[in-house]
C-alpha cells in the first residue's frame, strides 16, 4: 500500500470550497469494517458479471474509487482482494483516515494520491472499472470531471457513477436553503443547535421521512455534508443521460434497475402500466422516476458509448441458451402469508421500494431456487427464457454470458 500526498500545493486545490469543507468533515462517518471479508467466488462472479455481461472474470483488474472519502477504496480492496485498487480525493483527512483504515486491516492491494479528479490523466494509468459515488455533483464541473474520468477508462471497461436525485431530496434541499439563508455553519455548537430545530420540522416536512429512515443524520459531519454543503446539484434521468453523453459514455444498465421498469411494481398493476412501457427506454426511466417521486440518487452502469458490448443480454434471445443466470446474493424467497395459488414472492432485500416484489408459482420458485451461477438457461427447461428475464429486470440474478456464441465482440 502507498500513499501519494500531491497537488497539496495547488492553488484550485487550495481554495476549492469542497475539498476545504471535506477536509473539516471527512465523510462518510468512521466505518467499521471488521466484519467485511473477500468475496466468495460466486459473489465476485455477480458483481463481475453485473458490470460484464458478456466478459469472463479475469485473474486481475484495476480499479479507480474517485472521491474514495474515509473508506470506500479499503471497503473496495477487502471485497476484491485480486483487483489493484487506486484511491483519490481532494481531502487530506479522508485519505490519512483510509490510511490508518487500511494498515488496520492488512489491505495492501491498495494506493491513495491527493489528487482532483479533473485532474486524473496525471496518474497516467487506465482503469478497467471506475467507482464514482457521491462525489461528481459536488465538483463546480461535473462534465469536466465525467469526461477526465472517461479519458482514464480502459477500452471494455466500466464506470459505476452515483448522483444525487432531485425529487426525493427536495426536503434536504428546502432545508439547504433555510441554512443559507440563516447564515448556519458548520461549527459544532451551530450543527448542534440545527440539529435542534429539526426536531421541531412540522411532521408533513418533505425531509421528515430521510430524518427517520437515514442512519447520516445521526453523524455531525454526515449531517453537514447533506443540509451544509456548500456546493452540490442534482440529476434527474434525462440530465443524468445528457451528462453520459456528453462525456462519451452510455449507460448500459442501471445497478438496480427495477424501481425504472414498468414491468417492475405496482406500475405495472395500473391502466399506466402498458402506456409508460411503449415509451422508449430513457423515457420509460423518466417517467418512473416521476411515478415513484422519493429516489434520492441515481446509481448508472457506464461504458464508453462505441463499447460494442455496451447492451444487456437478453435471455429470451436463442443465442442465450448457454448463459448462467447468478443469483444477487440479497435475493430472497418469502413464503409467508401469500395470496392463494402464489408459492413465494421474489425481492431483493436491497431495494427500498417495498412494491417490487415478484409474485411465483410453485414450478417457477422450483426452477428458481435451480439458480446457482452454473445451470444454464437451457438446463433451467421450458420456459426459463422468460422466467430469467424477470428475474433480471427485478434485480433478483445477473447473467454470465461469457460462453455465448452470440457473445458480443
Amino acid at each position: 500500500m502507498t500513499t501519494s500526498l500531491r497537488r497539496r500545493d495547488s492553488p484550485d486545490q487550495r481554495t476549492d470550497v469542497i475539498a476545504q469543507f471535506y477536509d473539516r468533515h471527512p465523510y462518510p462517518p468512521p466505518a467499521d469494517l471488521d466484519a467485511a471479508a473477500p468475496r466468495s467466488s460466486l459473489e465476485q462472479r455477480a458483481a463481475h458479471h453485473l458490470l460484464w455481461p458478456w466478459r469472463p472474470v479475469p485473474e486481475q483488474h484495476r480499479v479507480l474509487v474517485a472521491g474514495c472519502g474515509t473508506s470506500q477504496a479499503v471497503r473496495h480492496a477487502m471485497l476484491d482482494p485480486s483487483a489493484d485498487i487506486v484511491g483519490i480525493d481532494v481531502a487530506p483527512s479522508s485519505l490519512e483516515q483510509s490510511r490508518r483504515l487500511a494498515e488496520r486491516h492488512g489491505v495492501t492491494n491498495l494506493q491513495f494520491h491527493e489528487l482532483r479528479i479533473e485532474d486524473v490523466a496525471e496518474l497516467g494509468e487506465r482503469f478497467d472499472h471506475i467507482v464514482c459515488t457521491g462525489v461528481l455533483h459536488h465538483l463546480a464541473d461535473p462534465a469536466a470531471g465525467l469526461t477526465a474520468l472517461r479519458g482514464v477508462l480502459a477500452p471494455g471497461g466500466a464506470v459505476t457513477l452515483m448522483v444525487y436525485a432531485p425529487y426525493g431530496r427536495a426536503g434536504i434541499y428546502l432545508i439547504q436553503d433555510y441554512c443559507r439563508r440563516l447564515g448556519v455553519s458548520t461549527e459544532p455548537a451551530e450543527v448542534a443547535d440545527l440539529v435542534a430545530t429539526l426536531r421541531e420540522l412540522p411532521p408533513g416536512h418533505p425531509l421528515s421521512p430521510l430524518l427517520r429512515g437515514t442512519r447520516d443524520f445521526a453523524d455531525d459531519d454526515a449531517l453537514a455534508d447533506a443540509l451544509l454543503n456548500p456546493r452540490d446539484r442534482a440529476y434527474s434521468v434525462p440530465q443524468l443521460l445528457e451528462l453520459l453523453d456528453g462525456a462519451g459514455l452510455t449507460m448500459r444498465r442501471w445497478a438496480r434497475q427495477a424501481p425504472y421498469l414498468p414491468d417492475c411494481g405496482s406500475i405495472s398493476e395500473t391502466p399506466h402500466g402498458e402506456r409508460v412501457a411503449a415509451l422508449p427506454a430513457a423515457e420509460q426511466f423518466a417517467a418512473l422516476e416521476l411515478f415513484r417521486g422519493t429516489m434520492v440518487r441515481h446509481t448508472a452502469i457506464a461504458v464508453a458509448a462505441d463499447d460494442p458490448a455496451a447492451e444487456q443480454p437478453d435471455p429470451t434471445d436463442s443465442t442465450m441458451a448457454a448463459a448462467r443466470p447468478i443469483p444477487v446474493p440479497t435475493a430472497l424467497a418469502v413464503q409467508e402469508r401469500l395470496p392463494p395459488g402464489i408459492a413465494a414472492a421474489l425481492l431483493n432485500r436491497a431495494h427500498t421500494d417495498t412494491d417490487l416484489v415478484l409474485f411465483v408459482r410453485a414450478d417457477e420458485l422450483a426452477m428458481f431456487r435451480r439458480v446457482d451461477g452454473e445451470t444454464t438457461i437451457a438446463q433451467l427447461g421450458p420456459g426459463a427464457p422468460a422466467f430469467v428475464r424477470r428475474w433480471l429486470r427485478h434485480d433478483l440474478v445477473v447473467l454470465d454470458a461469457s460462453d455465448c456464441a452470440g457473445m458480443a465482440s
